[in-house]
């Protein structure tokens, strides 16, 4: 991909001084793009993350924002308005787990799941689609007026017992992306999402941290390797230019072929 396929235009990446939020913010600066690093907790992290994009030649800064909080999401999308003037790529990635048999599941874990990976979503996408209609088209630097890139997961259509609540926010991701991308198409806005499977993240080290959950998770993963955040950014990345232009209201799955259901490879 062009190195500055993205060059000249401004994006936000929710929860990203860490795992995949962080392996898109430096693709997208990699592809040209000032990136917003969006934080909640370890700042220290977000700052290194944007010192070391700035060393790299590109405008970074680091905003913190709990994407569940509205007046939150409200403040982060006022301070890059004033700062660079508006935003053209939205990565709406923070997201977070809180697991439990369902009988043991409580109302907090439910709402604190819920309100992160979906709520927050929603706080993200209606501010940057508000900064976006009210610019428009900047034909120069993309043929969208605005792209908004939805990280969901595998759990979107794979049921997941033990985690009800993370499996039910992203099966809404889903509908909440495509029924945007209705809406928003006439706006010249295009909306997508990309669905991770087994990422090595700090999320999820208890599976893959050791050889026997290693193992045991490859069982899963058809192709034979566990996904790295770098393998979501280039996705993310390429999703976010020109290139994928007529691409608009999907789904990408990224996942080494998890959603195949490689148990039945040998049933036939």
């Amino acid at each position: 991909m062009d190195r500055q396929s993205l060059r000249g235009q401004r994006a936000l990446v929710t929860g990203a001084n860490s795992g995949i939020g962080e392996g898109v913010a430096r693709a997208l600066a990699a592809a040209g793009a000032s990136v917003v690093v969006n934080f909640v907790s370890k700042p220290e992290a977000a700052a290194k993350l944007v010192e070391e994009l700035k060393t790299d030649g590109v405008d970074a800064m680091a905003l913190r924002a709990d994407v569940s909080k509205e007046a939150e999401v409200e403040a982060m999308f006022g301070e890059m308005q004033s700062a660079w003037g508006g935003i053209d790529i939205l990565v709406n990635n923070a997201g977070l787990q809180r697991d439990a048999a369902f009988t043991e599941l409580t109302l907090e874990q439910w709402n604190t799941v819920l309100g992160v990976n979906l709520t927050g979503m929603f706080l993200c996408a209606r501010a940057a689609a508000r900064s976006m209609i009210g610019r428009g088209l900047r034909a120069e630097i993309s043929r969208a007026a605005g792209k908004i890139v939805c990280i969901s997961s595998v759990h979107e259509v794979i049921p997941w017992a033990g985690h009800v609540n993370y499996a039910a926010s992203k099966g809404g991701v889903g509908m909440f992306m495509k029924s945007l991308a209705q809406e928003l198409a006439p706006h010249r806005i295009r909306v997508n999402s990309i669905a991770p499977g087994a990422i090595t993240t700090p999320i999820n080290r208890a599976a893959w941290e050791t050889p026997e959950a290693r193992a045991s998770l490859l069982t899963l993963i058809p192709y034979g390797r566990i996904g790295t955040p770098e393998d979501i950014g280039r996705a993310v990345a390429w999703l976010a230019s020109d290139d994928a232009d007529y691409i608009h209201g999907q789904t990408i799955y990224v996942d080494g072929g998890m959603t195949l259901y490689p148990e039945f490879a040998q049933a036939g």
